[in-house]
């Protein structure tokens, strides 16, 4: 792979931490996690690119597809995860994949990152086609797994974005929508799941967040298609209904939600009565 900066690596700026006091280790911490959002701020015309790509093809009947390994395939699998229940759209529209497969989700699968090969094995299991969109997130830049399977979807001509921190960072050759969110030295050195980590889920959050409210399943600023899989959800539910219908009876609001299985379906029963 290319030479690069690899400012992930890069020694902190900080010594002897384990000389430091609690509220010394917390303050530094929290010191370094304020310029996060800055950086991810120089970035937001990048990430707007690959939204907007993103919007074009799932308007088209496809999918999203988050690729990783570590921690960033696990930011990646958990934000998948969310959209289901938040936005009430299916399973299998927005997909995780981590190397290493579901055991890597909470235990470290050895050298599972560093074949070119494995990355488009996993996703040619769910059928990815031209279709969709794949996104590689890898702090470092250069994972193999994420490389390989960016690589062969642009063989395949299937639309590719990645997110990494690192400048010039290898992954972005071979993304189609590259984001690099330059945070500079860890905390500890080289520990990406903090700083990198943050900057991965900050634009992850931005990413599925904004695709989803541009494919309407959002209204106002309310989850009207959220799904109803707790007691604190219907709750909020409940409450939604009674807002957009002017219900004040909470029992009456709550039949209607239940029966209608979300607050968009039953503010729109409501309103054709």
């Amino acid at each position: 792979m290319n030479d690069f900066k690899k400012i992930t690596e890069q020694p902190s700026h900080y010594r002897h931490l384990e000389k430091m006091s609690v509220n010394e280790i917390l303050t530094n911490i929290n010191k370094e996690d304020k310029t996060v959002p800055l950086a991810v701020a120089k970035v937001i015309p990048q990430i707007e690119k690959l939204v907007q790509a993103i919007v074009d093809k799932m308007m088209a009947g496809g999918r999203l597809f988050y690729i990783g390994a570590g921690t960033s395939g696990r930011l990646g699998v958990v934000d998948a995860s969310e959209c289901p229940p938040t936005y009430g759209v299916p399973y299998g529209l927005v997909i995780g994949l981590i190397a290493g497969g579901t055991k890597a989700i909470t235990q470290a699968v050895e050298f599972a990152e560093d074949s070119l090969e494995q990355g488009w094995k996993d996703l040619l299991e769910h059928q990815v086609s031209a279709k969709d969109v794949v996104v590689g997130i890898a702090a470092s830049g250069r994972t193999p797994y994420v490389i390989g399977a960016l690589k062969k979807c642009r063989e395949s001509e299937i639309v590719t974005g990645s997110i990494s921190c690192n400048p010039e960072a290898p992954v972005s050759n071979e993304a189609d929508y590259p984001i690099e969110v330059v945070v500079g030295p860890e905390f500890v050195t080289g520990s990406t799941r903090m700083k990198s980590g943050t900057a991965q889920k900050l634009v992850l959050n931005m990413i599925s967040t904004a695709v989803m409210i541009r494919l309407g399943r959002v209204e106002d600023n309310k989850m009207v298609n959220m799904q109803l899989t707790n007691d604190k959800l219907v709750d909020r539910g409940v409450r939604m209904v009674m807002d957009n219908t002017g219900l004040t009876d909470y029992e009456q609001a709550h039949q209607l939600l239940i029966k209608n299985g979300s607050v968009k379906k039953a503010v729109d029963a409501w309103l054709k009565k």
